[in-house]
């Protein structure tokens, strides 16, 4: 697979809640860096911040606007969307490397306060 085919790959995966699928796509020193919350590394890792999370939405859709890829690197610019009590969504901009057909580099800029203040119980 090209670059962008493994992430369209992997966000496919992510969208059916399927982490087995997902993490297989991804390097064993793979770092995942959500930036306004800190890096992990290795698939058991982002197994452990993405199982409950997923676990809690209904429905995942990680909408791609626009997406560009050069050599090993793919940039998108996403609204991750999850049904949970409602639809929370936010815009996110991603930063991936992909080396031999596997993410070697998954790094997530969004807004977590507005993120947050959407998952926070109504007043």
């Amino acid at each position: 697979m090209e670059p962008a085919e493994t992430v369209n790959a992997f966000i496919t995966a992510i969208e059916a809640k399927d982490l087995d699928t997902a993490l297989s796509l991804v390097s064993d020193d793979v770092e995942y860096d959500n930036v306004p919350i800190g890096k992990v590394h290795g698939p058991a890792a982002i197994r452990a911040v993405l199982e409950p999370f997923l676990a809690a939405a209904r429905e995942v859709e990680w909408v791609i606007e626009r997406q560009a890829a050069e050599g090993h690197l793919v940039f998108n610019e996403r609204r991750d969307r999850f049904h949970m009590r409602g639809w929370v969504e936010v815009a996110v901009n991603g930063v991936w490397e992909v080396h031999d057909g596997r993410i070697t580099l998954w790094r997530d800029y969004f807004d977590d306060a507005s993120f947050r203040r959407q998952l926070a119980p109504p007043p």
